[in-house]
């Protein structure tokens, strides 16, 4: 499971003047196994292995660059477990390794620079919301990190709670109610403490509460505004009887449901701005491919079944469904059995956000839609 510690973890990655080895391979449901993953790794390997006895580096850095190779090739030499991507950091000059696994294809590369190449680690990780699960009583709070289908528990907060109602005999009943009231206030306001700081540090995206449900209500009502802004969802949920894998699908649910919800919204902006005029947007495919031309695409919305054959212009990078010569340099353009795939690591590469539309809308028949920097100017005529 990606924590968020792996992360900032690569975030904070420098060579400190030695090379740094960014290496992406994707793992592709209809290629499995490990000689066409380990083909393509060698290939990739293959074209840094120069640099590892070129003399305008020093001798650290070719050293360092040689351990690099050796234990990539060891490290990537077994057959990944799903399908995805498999992003890799190293510099062994400075005792840096992270592996990271992604949960979408990214195209094939392998970087070679003073700092990580993150671009498109990032741009992949932030299509997912990464949810913070809180199951409260009146005594007990477990914390859960809930991330691309996985979920672990953080932490389990346990406070002072009345045994049984007639625990203090002789007093009277609303003293008691009291009591057990002000006891559960205290424990709750201690949770949401926790909270705080977990989000306070950027840990979470989003909030599920779970509990008893006469418990969760109570528990809401001490929400801070910056934490119930973040809140998606509750559920009722038995903590003493339910299991992990239970708290985990119904947390799930609220979060994939979220997830919906926020890509519908995201096409219903891009078709309002295009219907408006302002902001600028694109719809259809080939006026968004003209856009990513231009590094115009802020944010990109394909729809998730997407796939469409197009050309490329290697030259100036012009995005076409067809042609034969770009009409912008005239080189002959490329062709690629899937123009989306291209789109979406051009608009990475630009620093644009991607999302993938999974649930059924107008992009289904449009193919993509897109939030732009700046006005279009008119699409050039593709010629052949």
């Amino acid at each position: 499971m990606i924590t968020q510690e792996q992360v900032d973890r690569v975030l904070r990655l420098s060579g400190n003047g030695l090379p740094c080895v960014s290496l992406y391979v994707p793992v592709l449901p209809e290629q499995p196994g490990r000689s066409t993953f380990m083909t393509r790794v060698a290939s990739l390997l293959d074209g840094i292995r120069p640099l590892s006895s070129d003399s305008s580096l020093d001798h650290a850095a070719r050293l360092s660059l040689r351990e690099d190779i050796v234990k990539l090739e060891k490290s990537l030499a077994f057959e990944p477990h799903q399908p995805g991507a498999v992003a890799v950091f190293a510099c062994s000059g400075k005792d840096v390794y992270e592996e990271v696994w992604l949960p979408r294809p990214t195209r094939e590369r392998i970087v070679v620079d003073s700092d990580p190449y993150v671009r498109p680690m990032l741009a992949v990780l932030d299509e997912y919301d990464r949810a913070c699960a809180v199951i409260v009583d009146r005594g007990t709070g477990q914390i859960w990190e809930h991330y691309l289908d996985q979920a672990r528990e953080l932490e389990a907060i346990r406070d002072r709670t009345l045994r049984k109602p007639d625990y203090a005999a002789g007093l009277a009943e609303d003293k008691v109610r009291n009591k057990a009231d002000e006891l559960s206030k205290r424990h709750f306001r201690k949770l949401i403490g926790e909270l705080k700081q977990l989000f306070g540090r950027r840990a979470f995206d989003v909030l599920v509460v779970g509990g008893h449900s006469y418990e969760v209500p109570n528990f809401l009502q001490f929400l801070p505004r910056d934490l119930r802004d973040r809140l998606i969802g509750d559920f009722t949920v038995d903590r003493e009887n339910a299991t992990p894998a239970d708290i985990r699908n119904r947390v799930q649910k609220i979060v994939s449901d979220h997830a919906h919800q926020e890509q519908r919204r995201l096409v219903g902006d891009i078709l309002e701005a295009k219907a408006a005029g302002r902001p600028p947007s694109a719809v259809g495919l080939d006026e968004t491919l003209w856009a990513a031309s231009l590094a115009a695409v802020g944010t990109l919305a394909a729809d998730e079944e997407a796939a469409a054959p197009g050309v490329v212009c290697d030259r100036d990078g012009l995005l076409a469904r067809s042609g034969k010569s770009c009409p912008l340099c005239g080189d002959p353009l490329r062709e690629v059995p899937d123009i989306i795939d291209a789109l979406v690591e051009t608009v990475i590469d630009d620093g644009g956000e991607i999302r993938h539309i999974e649930p059924e809308t107008e992009l289904r028949t449009q193919l993509t839609g897109a939030l732009l920097r700046f006005e279009l100017p008119p699409r050039p005529t593709a010629t052949g």
